[in-house]
Order: structure tokens, then C-alpha cells, then sequence
């Protein structure tokens, strides 16, 4: 049985009412324009990523899927995203990675099929401080993943992405992403 969108709403939390209008709000074309620091010598690559953000329905295909590979009851992800992304290095054009990944809602967890780093499913905690601001902890293979990212309007995205292992910061990736369709 499908949970509905009044259902879901009365029976949801704040944290998945937020992550539903972020998810939402974030759907369309983006052009991510992305510098990566390696820490500690401050090596520098940078990226341009054209990302492709889907709004994922309770109860639709990808999220029962989704929920299955992870082992919960099909219909327990309360909303999602389908992120399509195709980078590559902005300096020498080389292509530097095209995928994609799914991203489902449960209580104040991200549920994932897969990381950045590895092609296993994944989950990472979420929060936001402010409704336009969604913050992330993920770990896994020894390392931690922070990132903030944050709506700035209808046409900005800012992300950050701290990288750490063994409690040593090793990478900081920021990101100004621009709207070029909804």
C-alpha cells in the first residue's frame, strides 16, 4: 500500500517534512562548479559537474527498491531524490566520473544505494539547522564525510564537503552549483 501524501504529512516528522521540501526545492539541472583541497600541502583540482535532481515519491519504484537493498519494509522511505551527475576536470577536460545515486528519507536518516567512495549502500545521519540548509555525517571505510549544503534562492546551491580518516581532515570540498533548469 502506497503512503499517501496526506498520510505522509500527518504523520511525519520535521525533519522528513524538511528534507521533502529541500528534496522539492532542489529538482531540476544544475551546473556544479567544484574545487577539491587535499590537506595538509593544499593540492587543488577543480570540477564542473552538470547534475540532473529528481524528487522521489513515497512509495514509488525507486524508493522500494531502495528500501529492499537496505533491508526495511518497501514503503518506509518517506520521500527521496535521484541524483544523475557527469563531471569532469575543469583545467584539462579529462572526464572525471558520471553516475548516479538514490537518496531515501526515514526518521533523520539519508538511506543510500550508494557512497562516494564505494559502490555499497550506505546511510548518513541528517539534519538542518535552518529549513534552506541540509547537514550530513556519513561513514564508512574508515573514513567520516561532513557536508552542508545550502539553497541560496531559487537559482544557487553552496555545498561543502570536509573528508576525514582517522580524525585528520584530508580533503575540503566546496561547491557553488547554479540552477540552468527546473
Amino acid at each position: 500500500m502506497t503512503r499517501g501524501l496526506q498520510d505522509f504529512s500527518a504523520t511525519s516528522t520535521t525533519e522528513e517534512l524538511l528534507v521533502a521540501k529541500f528534496f522539492r526545492s532542489s529538482v531540476g539541472n544544475w551546473l556544479s562548479e567544484r574545487r577539491y583541497y587535499t590537506l595538509p600541502d593544499g593540492a587543488t583540482q577543480e570540477v564542473v559537474s552538470e547534475i540532473a535532481i529528481e524528487f522521489l515519491a513515497p512509495g514509488c519504484l525507486e524508493l522500494q527498491e531502495l528500501a529492499q537493498l537496505h533491508g526495511l519494509d518497501e514503503f518506509a522511505l518517506t520521500c527521496g531524490s535521484k541524483i544523475e551527475w557527469d563531471s569532469k576536470d575543469s583545467v584539462t577536460g579529462k572526464k572525471a566520473s558520471k553516475g548516479s545515486t538514490l537518496f531515501g528519507a526515514l526518521g533523520n536518516i539519508l538511506y543510500r544505494d550508494r557512497g562516494f567512495a564505494t559502490p555499497k549502500p550506505i546511510t548518513a545521519i541528517y539534519h538542518f539547522p535552518h529549513p534552506d540548509t541540509m547537514c550530513l555525517k556519513t561513514e564508512y571505510q574508515n573514513s567520516v564525510f561532513e557536508e552542508e549544503i545550502k539553497l541560496v534562492g531559487e537559482k544557487y546551491r553552496t555545498r561543502q564537503t570536509i573528508i576525514s580518516r582517522a580524525g585528520e581532515q584530508v580533503t575540503i570540498g566546496q561547491y557553488l552549483e547554479k540552477r540552468i533548469k527546473v
